[in-house]
């Protein structure tokens, strides 16, 4: 049987993989069982295990398919769809490769954002003080990225006029951890886009999977006053 495991945190970026793997179903054209290592974040569950062998960074989500091992979401997410779901990626000459590539990425520069927010604002503890200025500069920053998208999206189900694809995946952990952040109540585009997502099988699949969510403490992180 082929190997299929994914190294995974818990609504983390690897949650892009996750949903993929579902929506592809991989396991089921590999014949191979899912395997999801899932560590907790915070601790030295990552360096002490084999994942510092799997990924560069030491660092989710890495995958192994057979004998094959590949780190970083968005490099997963371009060769599964190339290799094993052409229809959800668009190929070069395509008139859309440049929306799609652009689209794909954008969302790194979203969830960096993301990241940053989660270091200030859920990982630091005391005595260390996270800082209001960094906090409100992210906050602002990603309010931006969001206002793009929010643009991008009218009178559009989807990031391409051909419909849901790879780059659409990439949005699924943002779009999930950065109402923690910024409201989304002035996107109504993107709260209807959200809400297609969540209505699709396959998420629904990766989210049974994922659980009830342990890493935010709080519904809503406001940007502290000092």
């Amino acid at each position: 049987m082929t190997k299929l495991r994914l190294h995974h945190v818990q609504y983390g970026r690897s949650f892009r993989v996750l949903w993929l793997l579902e929506e592809i179903g991989l396991a089921q054209k590999l014949g191979a069982d899912l395997e999801v290592t899932e560590y907790l974040i915070g601790t030295n569950e990552m360096r002490e295990s084999d994942l510092p062998k799997l990924s560069p960074a030491v660092r989710i989500p890495a995958l192994e398919i057979g004998d094959l091992q590949m780190a970083e979401s968005g490099a997963i997410v371009e060769y599964l769809t190339e290799t094993y779901a052409p229809e959800l990626a668009v190929v070069p000459g395509d008139p859309e490769r440049p929306a799609y590539l652009q689209w794909l990425h954008y969302a790194e520069t979203q969830a960096s954002l993301i990241e940053q927010l989660n270091l200030q604002m859920v990982f630091l503890r005391p005595p260390t003080v996270a800082s209001p200025v960094v906090i409100k500069l992210n906050v602002a920053r990603l309010r931006s990225t969001l206002k793009g998208l929010e643009t991008h999206l009218e009178g559009r189900d989807w990031l391409l006029d051909r419909g849901f694809c790879a780059a659409d995946v990439m949005y699924g952990f943002n779009l999930f951890a950065a109402p923690f952040y910024v409201k989304l109540d002035e996107f109504p585009n993107i709260r209807a886009y959200k809400s297609r997502m969540e209505a699709m099988a396959s998420f629904q699949r990766a989210v049974a999977r994922e659980g009830e969510q342990r890493f935010y403490a709080q519904d809503f992180y406001p940007v502290p006053e000092h």
